[in-house]
């Protein structure tokens, strides 16, 4: 008896000593009771309040600034726009809604990261160099993004070729290296992000998936006795069981069994549905062609005024906003037609539609810029571009208000009024999902012509966030399926990844190293392409004994196709490996579930 006192009153020396998150985390890992384990937590209260007593003055000033920062740290936590409100999404619609925020919050934090980069390294250096913009100011800028705005840092043909250099005999900042390499470097940045994150949700959803499955471990061992607050307490608790759900729904799946007849009938269904949401998006695809193809002779025709010329600059992502907002719906209708088994069926085949639509509107435009507008006679096509890219993404963001308008306020309105058994309507996750790649995209391709379209981006899905958010909470009712979507997440980043991603370094490979720049206008302004800059520097290098080293490295490795193609290998083989790992412990953590159950 007197050892067990003694080693329970070094237990709580121990734990009195520690760190309170420390402390919280030993006390929840011991094998003990629930009232076992509150009395160890009195006990090491009374212990440090008993220290606290016999500290000098010192002491107490130490404490009371730890106190004091980790009060700052609460508080600076409850300032994130998110950080509530994930758990209330979580708690009341499922990890299904969730996941969608949740992928918006990772879009808004990438593109402040590339703001930052870009308005660093890009912008900040040509306000040392910019010259007195003469154009007046209207307002329709905001909207159409030119007049004032085309002799700002906003656009390509803004800023200087020339290297700045500010104080006599200083260092010197070369414009066109440095707005190639931050576009390049990040890319790369952004490539391994992609991948780390890929990386990352695949692990966590598909391999150690069964650790978020439904055990009593989920019940008795997950519940945050940190927590006091009342509101805190019941949102846990409807976090939980929300959880709880989705894990037995997935647990009890029901196999349906369909006769001959009835599985021809199905067949058929989704036959006729991706006929019909293909047939749609060709031709919607064809429709963005022949209005890109008229879109440049559009706008570079005389108009009598200046309001006409602000309406033809629209035309083209007022029709191309309207399809990528109407067809979407159309999708969601056919899905519903087609009756899936599971909710998850439904949204992945939205999705995959979706993609196959968005993604062909991006390529025609894509087509349209660097095949038309690049061979136009204009003075700076690159900033056409780009204003082109800035009015996408402004329409496209005011569509995606509007959707949230019509598509779910007048739904609920209709629902509840109207026509009653339709009842509130429920958040469409892949229609939502695929408007944020698609502006991602647009962003991703705008960033060699825009530089701080980036920014634009970020307040835009600022915005956004708290918009669904309110329209969630407001119009719409939860899944009336509830299932779990723990791998709906990884899906968002490999669809961003692939097509998206890929394809937009194709687009902007092509521009870097196939096209002409202009001749009158940006960094780039008499080169052969973009990438004669970088030549040229390595040209400049190899006359300094100092720099052989980066010359080889390019002329070897940077230049050689071999390089390229050894670095390719090496990546899939790893990839290979990796997944076969992948693979194996997912089988030996099924066989060990398996075996718990039976």
């Amino acid at each position: 008896f007197l050892c067990g006192f003694d080693a329970e009153e070094d237990l709580v020396a121990s734990l009195a000593s520690m760190s309170s998150n420390e402390r919280i985390k030993a006390i929840q890992k011991m094998p003990e009771t629930m009232r076992k384990k509150r009395e160890i937590r009195n006990k090491v209260l009374k212990e440090r309040t008993k220290k606290s007593r016999h500290r000098g003055a010192q002491c107490t000033q130490g404490a009371s600034f730890r106190r004091f920062g980790n009060t700052l740290s609460e508080y600076f936590q409850q300032l994130q726009p998110w950080h509530k409100t994930l758990k209330i999404i979580g708690a009341e619609f499922g990890t299904s809604v969730l996941s969608y925020f949740v992928f918006l919050k990772w879009l808004l934090n990438l593109n402040l990261f590339s703001f930052l980069i870009n308005f660093g390294f890009i912008t900040i250096p040509q306000f040392l160099a910019a010259e007195p913009n003469n154009l007046s100011f209207t307002g329709l800028e905001l909207l159409t993004g030119a007049g004032y705005f085309q002799q700002t840092v906003l656009y390509y043909g803004f800023y200087t070729n020339a290297t700045i250099n500010k104080v006599e005999n200083g260092a010197s900042y070369n414009m066109q290296l440095a707005y190639i390499f931050t576009v390049g470097i990040y890319f790369v940045i952004s490539f391994l992000i992609l991948l780390f994150s890929m990386a990352k949700f695949f692990s966590r959803n598909f391999v150690n998936s069964q650790a978020f499955s439904v055990k009593a471990s989920k019940l008795l061992c997950t519940w945050d006795f940190n927590i006091t607050n009342e509101k805190a307490v019941k949102l846990q608790q409807k976090n939980l069981l929300t959880q709880i759900k989705e894990g037995l729904t997935e647990v009890n799946k029901e196999v349906l069994n369909f006769s001959v007849k009835e599985r021809v009938v199905r067949i058929a269904t989704h036959l006729l549905a991706w006929v019909a949401s293909l047939g749609s998006a060709v031709a919607a695809c064809a429709g963005v062609y022949f209005l890109s193809i008229n879109n440049l002779k559009l706008f570079m025709k005389g108009h009598r005024n200046d309001l006409e010329r602000q309406t033809a600059m629209l035309v083209l992502p007022v029709i191309v906003s309207l399809l990528n907002t109407l067809v979407p719906f159309f999708f969601s209708w056919l899905g519903h037609l087609e009756k899936f088994q599971t909710p998850g069926q439904h949204i992945y085949v939205t999705i995959i539609r979706n993609t196959i639509l968005k993604m062909s509107v991006v390529g025609i435009l894509c087509y349209y810029w660097l095949n038309i507008v690049a061979a136009s006679e204009s003075q700076c096509w690159e900033t056409l571009v780009g204003q082109d890219i800035y009015r996408l993404v402004l329409v496209d963001f005011i569509f995606c208000l509007l959707g949230s308008f019509f598509g779910e306020f007048l739904r609920r309105i209709i629902g509840t009024t109207l026509c009653a058994s339709l009842g509130l309507p429920e958040f469409d996750i892949g229609r939502n999902v695929l408007d944020l790649i698609y502006a991602q995209t647009l962003t991703w391709i705008g960033i060699l012509f825009s530089p701080l379209l980036p920014g634009i981006q970020m307040i835009a899905f600022l915005i956004v966030f708290f918009v669904k958010k309110v329209s969630l909470m407001r119009n719409c009712q939860p899944p009336r399926k509830v299932w779990r979507t723990a791998q709906m997440t990884t899906s968002f980043i490999f669809l961003l990844f692939c097509p998206s991603f890929l394809g937009v370094l194709s687009v902007i490979g092509v521009t870097v190293w196939r096209l002409k720049p202009s001749e009158e206008c940006g960094p780039f302004r008499g080169l052969p392409s973009m990438y004669a800059a970088v030549d040229e520097w390595v040209q400049t290098l190899e006359s300094y004994t100092v720099s052989k080293w980066v010359v080889w490295i390019y002329h070897n490795l940077i230049s050689s196709e071999l390089f390229f193609f050894i670095i390719s290998t090496i990546v899939l083989i790893v990839t290979y490996l990796y997944w076969q790992i992948i693979q194996a412990r997912k089988t030996m953590t099924d066989l060990l579930h398996n075996q718990i159950i039976n």
